[in-house]
């Protein structure tokens, strides 16, 4: 017998808060998803109803329209949204929060926060530009100071919750001539303004239920006070502040998917039957899962270490890149192993286990490149 692994950060408040979002989405979002792929983005009121429950920005204090929790809060939901393969944006959605609740002012605070923990408004972060991924300093996005407004031109690209997005951070040079990552900027802009134009949805391999897409600034006039920050010059290193925050809810997710990966193959080998009898009878598909499951519960563990770390305040940008790193390429590596003993039925798109496969490809991508979390752990050494 096995002694059910339990997670040290969980407690008696989060298993109440997991059961309620747990049946939230099962109630409201899984039975729409055919609907989402199809139409590249969740329904307007889903933002609404999720914020309803306390599903947004849980670890915003609660003066501010959160729920008052901390990233424990925030990792129930990325799970459960993981583990049924939803892919919503409320990530997008905290993260975005974190940048305001950091930086910015006490009215932007107010202006921002409780509408989007309320899901009246969506948030995004336009940082990837068409010829500017990994390597942000070589954006080319402009903002020119004219009096007391910044007049930005530019474009963004691979931008979740782009369509639906009320407020967004975008990363600007406000000084092109500064050398290295001084001139760049975030500044909050409030989507429908003048000059600003959102694009065609993304045909994307996965997660088809996304909202992505590419946005367009062309003598676009946001006042100076959306500056996000004390002063200019300030963009990249908030943005590095606040990566480890992202990509540990990448690592997260990982972690996640990979265990409900490992489970629905572990009942589907059960059933199937090949040369007369179970495929778990087979000894190559038991070494298989054996090998599946201790990886991912390896990385459960560590991620767990990951979150105590991060609320304590102790979780460091190399640790946050390890994880992000080694958690997304075990999670493919996992899932692609389940669809191998899947066999023909594990490429077919009805199958959660073939849509699984092409949606966390990308985990190796977004939130800096696996090969830029090499490089960061690297420079450690």
């Amino acid at each position: 017998m096995t002694i059910p692994y339990d997670s040290p950060w969980m407690n008696d408040d989060l298993r109440m808060f997991r059961k309620t979002v747990r049946q939230f989405i099962q109630e409201s979002f899984t039975p729409h998803q055919a609907r989402w792929r199809d139409e590249h983005h969740p329904d307007a009121g889903a933002w609404t109803k999720a914020g309803a429950i306390g599903m947004l920005l849980p670890d915003v204090p609660q003066e501010l329209g959160g729920g008052g929790g901390t990233f424990a809060h925030e990792a129930i939901v990325l799970e459960e949204l993981a583990r049924v393969g939803v892919h919503f944006g409320s990530s997008v959605q905290s993260i975005v929060a974190r940048y305001i609740h950091s930086y910015g002012s006490a009215e932007q605070k107010r202006n921002w926060l409780p509408r989007m923990a309320r899901g009246e408004v969506v948030g995004a972060v336009a940082m990837t530009e068409p010829a500017a991924g990994s390597d942000l300093q070589g954006i080319r996005t402009v903002a020119r100071k004219e009096g007391d407004h910044y007049v930005i031109n530019g474009s963004k690209t691979f931008i979740t919750n782009g369509q639906q997005a009320g407020v967004i951070c975008i990363v600007v040079k406000t000084d092109p001539k500064a050398s290295g990552p001084r001139g760049i900027s975030i500044i909050l802009v409030e989507s429908g303004l003048a000059g600003y134009r959102v694009g065609r949805p993304l045909e994307k391999v996965g997660r088809h239920g996304q909202d992505v897409c590419e946005l367009y600034f062309e003598d676009m006039r946001v006042p100076t006070s959306n500056l996000l920050g004390p002063a200019e010059g300030r963009g990249f290193f908030q943005m590095m502040d606040q990566l480890p925050y992202e990509r540990l809810s990448v690592a997260l997710a990982a972690v996640a998917v990979a265990e409900r990966a490992v489970d629905i193959t572990a009942e589907y080998v059960k059933e199937r039957v090949a040369f007369g009898k179970p495929l778990l009878d087979l000894q190559n598909t038991r070494m298989k899962l054996a090998e599946c499951k201790t990886a991912a519960h390896v990385g459960r563990v560590f991620v767990d270490d990951c979150i105590k770390r991060f609320i304590a305040g102790q979780l460091d940008p190399v640790t946050a890149a390890m994880a992000k790193y080694w958690l997304t390429e075990k999670e493919f590596q996992i899932v692609d192993e389940c669809v191998q003993l899947h066999g023909g039925y594990g490429y077919m798109i009805e199958y959660p286990i073939a849509r699984m496969w092409t949606d966390c490809r990308v985990q190796r991508i977004y939130a800096g490149t696996n090969e830029v979390m090499k490089e960061m752990i690297a420079w450690s050494l």
